[in-house]
């Protein structure tokens, strides 16, 4: 019989491949230590190949994990192969976060409360536009059109270089969103509300062509999940013509919490302190 005095440590992880440039790590360790918790939450580089093995070994026990984070190029594979996926990572078709209960791998996906978490810290009201313009049709762009969707705008256009795969998003996500082709994005961009990036343009400060955001409504907010840099050629192009704009950064910050309080049993804050330490990590591996 077990001590009903024994302390139970739990251990999480973050898993992709590869793993290593994942700042998960110092976010869930910040919080750990923030909150005075035993446990540990590490990176686990697991291959495509092995990654069915990883899985079963999280059913039987044998990982010594209660759970953990799922990346890039996992999330798909890890709504396939665990046990009680719920609603959201259902319609995406994809994973980020999975956690244990009775032997059973439950999941979801918080990349989309991530993203609305972040706009509602920095730009309070983004969901009042009516029209949203999403740039990207991407794997990182089902969660955002997702949570735009859910928070109740009405028109979302998805543009991208191959209207088809808007098109699939579209199919996917339902009537509110719109397929559009990368020469229609000035038209559609007219009496927007909301523009989001979700492609890799700008993504390490690379150029990307210019972007005439005066087309949108007065007081309209520019977005880009790209971090890194923290102010990306997009955002630069939308401060420069008088736009509220959000970084990404907390879209990454946000999304962690849930999970941290699946795996450790209390619900952390992303507070300035945080944001800070990834930051400066950020600049000293720049």
């Amino acid at each position: 019989m077990r001590d009903s005095r024994e302390t139970f440590v739990n251990h999480a992880f973050v898993t992709g491949y590869p793993i290593k440039h994942s700042r998960s790590p110092l976010i869930h360790g910040y919080w750990l230590k923030q909150l005075g918790l035993q446990g540990s939450y590490r990176a686990h580089a697991v291959s495509p190949d092995a990654f069915p093995d990883f899985i079963a070994s999280l059913k039987s026990g044998q990982s010594g994990f209660t759970g953990g984070n799922v990346t890039i190029p996992h999330k798909e594979l890890a709504f396939t192969l665990c046990d009680r996926p719920d609603v959201l990572s259902t319609e995406l078709g994809a994973a980020n976060t999975l956690w244990i209960e009775d032997n059973l791998v439950h999941a979801t996906n918080t990349d989309g409360y991530g993203f609305s978490a972040n706009l509602d810290e920095r730009s309070p009201g983004w969901d009042f536009c009516q029209t949203a313009v999403i740039l990207g049709a991407g794997g990182a762009s089902r969660a955002v059109i997702q949570a735009v969707r859910d928070r109740g705008v009405k028109t979302i256009h998805v543009v991208n270089r191959t209207v088809a795969r808007a098109k699939e998003l579209a199919d996917r996500f339902g009537p509110a969103i719109h397929a559009q082709p990368m020469e229609a994005l000035s038209e559609v961009m007219t009496g927007a509300g909301l523009f989001i990036n979700t492609t890799s343009l700008g993504m390490d400060g690379s150029d990307v062509p210019p972007i005439d955001f005066t087309v949108m409504t007065a007081g309209s907010i520019v977005t880009d999940i790209v971090y890194v840099p923290l102010k990306t050629p997009i955002l630069a192009q939308a401060q420069e013509q008088g736009f509220v704009t959000v970084d990404g950064l907390g879209m990454l910050l946000h999304q962690a919490a849930p999970g941290f309080e699946k795996w450790f049993g209390k619900r952390p804050t992303v507070d300035d302190a945080l944001r800070q330490i990834i930051i400066d990590d950020m600049a000293s591996h720049a």
